[in-house]
């Protein structure tokens, strides 16, 4: 059974940064075609922030990253990191990791989440 579990939110000031893990279990990383951040602010519907090709390791961001974060994966670890930087407040969201099998369709794993507060 796969199980995506993020860890690294939490509250910092603006400009500050943050990193956050997802921990895959159950499937070793190089398995899935993609794995990808999302995220969620209150109110608002989930957005895509970035992916990474996990045979390739070829990475894709959302045009509001604009260089502020960096997605990695770490095949020994079966973690995929996003390093975030220069955040603002509006980055203010839950933050969720997903995986998928194949380039196409939905993801079809996700985790649960994790909360990352960015203060003015």
């Amino acid at each position: 059974q796969v199980h995506l579990v993020e860890s690294g939110g939490g509250l910092v000031q603006a400009g500050g940064s943050l990193r956050l893990s997802c921990a895959a279990s159950g499937r070793m990383f190089d398995s899935y075609a993609r794995m990808a951040w999302f995220r969620q602010a209150p109110g608002k519907e989930r957005e895509f922030v970035a992916h990474i090709n996990c045979p390739t390791s070829s990475t894709y961001y959302a045009d509001f990253v604009k260089g502020r974060f960096t997605i990695s994966g770490v095949t020994a670890k079966n973690t995929v990191y996003l390093q975030l930087s220069s955040l603002k407040p509006e980055d203010t969201a839950v933050y969720y990791c997903a995986a998928r099998e194949t380039y196409y369709g939905n993801y079809d794993f996700w985790g649960q989440g994790t909360q990352v507060t960015v203060s003015s």
